[in-house]
């Protein structure tokens, strides 16, 4: 169903834009308003599949716990490197976030709209609150150990540790309140 959706968007949406380009003073405005909405209805069915397939009860469960142990892990990583002998050195710390933090951040972003489904949106908001800024002040620090800034690099990380700790504590609560 997802496939064919997307099949009809290609198709509405590329038909919509060929009518439009075939006659430089008029558009065919009958052509152009059904491919359109040959495409809108491929947008629909997209994301009524992506909707059905994010409320599985499996996913959600195993989503939640792709969001603790990702979660868990960066933090691990982010004070192992904000304690090891690479701090001394800015220019081995954005190696070190790139050997072990993107797949993390990457699974944690594929599973975070759980959080939404299972605890709602205002937890959902204050856990990735959280996370968006650790993930900011990482994305700095790398920045900054490309460039050699070893203050900016030490200040940063401490940030990033304490943000990604507040999402790991806030998402600990929301799952002893449920």
């Amino acid at each position: 169903m997802k496939l064919q959706g997307f099949i009809l968007i290609a198709i509405g949406f590329t038909g919509a834009a060929l009518t439009t380009v075939l006659d430089e003073t008029q558009v065919n405005w009958i052509h152009f308003t059904g491919t359109m909405m040959l495409g809108c209805v491929g947008i629909v069915l997209v994301k009524k599949e992506q909707k059905k397939v994010s409320h599985e009860e499996g996913m959600i469960s195993a989503n939640i716990d792709d969001i603790e142990k990702s979660l868990a892990q960066i933090v691990s990583h982010t004070k192992r490197i904000n304690k090891g002998q690479e701090i001394s050195d800015p220019y081995l710390v954005h190696r070190q976030i790139d050997a072990f933090l993107p797949d993390l951040v990457h699974t944690f972003v594929n599973a975070r709209m759980s959080i939404a489904h299972i605890y709602g949106l205002q937890n959902y908001a204050n856990v990735m609150s959280y996370f968006a800024a650790g993930e900011r002040y990482l994305n700095r620090v790398w920045s900054a150990s490309v460039d050699g800034y070893i203050d900016e690099v030490r200040t940063y990380l401490d940030k990033a540790e304490k943000q990604f700790e507040a999402a790991v504590e806030q998402f600990r609560e929301l799952k002893t309140m449920a």
